[in-house]
């Protein structure tokens, strides 16, 4: 029950690929369970968070540390959705659950183009889906009773991923 737990709401990472739809499902789910959604990929832009710009990836080195320090005490609190495509520097303790969001690989090629994605960043980013990386990592990193994957390749995978988390979210509070 939640009155047995040190926070009163839980705490939710959605993770996947970049283009699973992480930021849609992340936005959708806080208005639907009345959480809060913090873009890791906006946080380290908007608090320099990082060690500089990778041009071959075309993205920011993510500061590890400073990104944990900045978000250890609003973890605590709790009603925290987190969205970024990594967990693995993520504490366990912050977590109640942790979604790994899944696309089909034409789909999500298509997606990354879309945005412009090209050369290294482009395949670095389908063989991360083809083989999964970001499931294992989560298995690896967290309880396993705690990871779920969900297919993210449709309007209404994204409308059914929300209902499901807003339900798991309800009996969580329960």
């Amino acid at each position: 029950m939640a009155r047995d737990r040190k926070r009163q709401r839980p705490n939710i990472l959605i993770t996947g690929t970049p283009g699973t739809g992480k930021t849609t499902t992340s936005s959708a789910l806080a208005d639907a369970a009345q959480l809060r959604h913090v873009s890791v990929g906006d946080l380290v832009k908007e608090k320099s968070l990082h060690d500089g710009w990778d041009d071959e990836l075309q993205c920011y080195v993510i500061n590890e540390d400073l990104v944990c320090d900045e978000l250890e005490d609003l973890m605590d609190e709790g009603g925290i959705i987190v969205d970024y495509h990594g967990c693995g520097f993520f504490p366990e303790r912050w977590f109640d659950r942790v979604v790994v969001l899944q696309t089909e690989n034409s789909i999500l090629y298509d997606r990354l183009t879309k945005r412009g994605y090209d050369g290294a960043k482009l395949s670095n980013n389908i063989e991360c889906e083809i083989f999964q990386i970001l499931l294992e990592e989560a298995k690896e990193n967290y309880q396993e009773n705690i990871v779920v994957a969900l297919r993210s390749d449709t309007v209404e995978d994204v409308a059914r991923n929300v209902e499901t988390l807003s339900n798991w979210v309800k009996n969580w509070l329960s």
